[in-house]
């Protein structure tokens, strides 16, 4: 019985591990995204930041407007601040531009970002949109350096400000320990605060935690309420079921010769 009991355990542990692997090497070397889905004033930020910038392009279509009301938002803000077009408080979060004007324009058709932050990490999120710079070579004139070539713009470069790539002597890009472009600061933007070669960018990493922090919350917006009622369902069980597993094992046992 104790070898069955000991396979189990051992295949359960060899099957939950290649996920566990994938998850952790695959935001291996992105910076830690400082994300809290309990901040509710960070959430209403990134709903801000999110329907000002990214809307005109990407969808959100899993999600409602009048669904911001669980991160603290009146009906009446939602329809003033956040919606551009006619649509109304129930519809969905759809993009402002045709998908074949945006193929046209991008080569691509922008991707709905309703699960982005649940397929690609929140940690590749926030590093992606800190990673842009300035490249001549490509249609937009910007790069990334997450995801070369993209072909999305740099939509906050007003906040963020510009960089671009380091070269040595011969002109070619000088490369970080990850094999990525190294970067320098060329101006600095609404949220970027230049000090000669230096950048403080403190104000923009919270301007793009805001946004991430709320992409984060729109692939489950659920999610808070959920642990909550995993929480409750776990204090039922240790305050009501073990008292009378407790009992009910001192029942059986209890006529039991030892």
């Amino acid at each position: 019985m104790k070898q069955k009991i000991k396979a189990l355990l051992l295949s359960a542990v060899l099957a939950a591990t290649p996920m566990s692997m994938a998850v952790a090497s695959g935001d291996a070397h992105y910076p830690k995204a400082p994300i809290d889905l309990r901040d509710q004033a960070s959430l209403q930020r990134g709903a801000q930041i999110f329907m000002n910038y990214c809307i005109s392009c990407h969808s959100a279509a899993t999600l409602r407007y009048n669904r911001l009301t669980d991160i603290g938002l009146t009906e009446e803000q939602i329809k003033n601040n956040l919606i551009f077009t006619d649509a109304k408080v129930g519809d969905l979060v759809k993009a402002a531009m045709p998908a074949n004007d945006a193929k046209e324009w991008f080569g691509v058709t922008p991707p709905d970002l309703s699960l982005i932050a649940r397929s690609r990490g929140a940690d590749y999120l926030y590093a992606y949109m800190r990673g842009f710079y300035q490249d001549p070579s490509r249609p937009s004139g910007w790069n990334n350096t997450v995801f070369d070539k993209a072909a999305m713009p740099h939509i906050l470069w007003e906040q963020g400000g510009y960089q671009a790539v380091e070269t040595d002597q011969n002109g070619q890009p000088v490369l970080d320990e990850h094999g990525q472009p190294k970067l320098h600061w060329v101006t600095g933007g609404l949220h970027t605060r230049l000090n000669g070669n230096e950048a403080d960018t403190t104000e923009y990493d919270n301007y793009v935690r805001d946004l991430v922090n709320f992409m984060v919350w729109v692939g489950e917006p659920a999610q808070q309420s959920r642990k909550r009622i995993g929480y409750l369902v776990l204090m039922y069980l240790l305050a009501v079921m073990l008292p009378l597993t407790y009992f009910l094992k001192k029942e059986y046992w209890k006529d039991v010769e030892h």
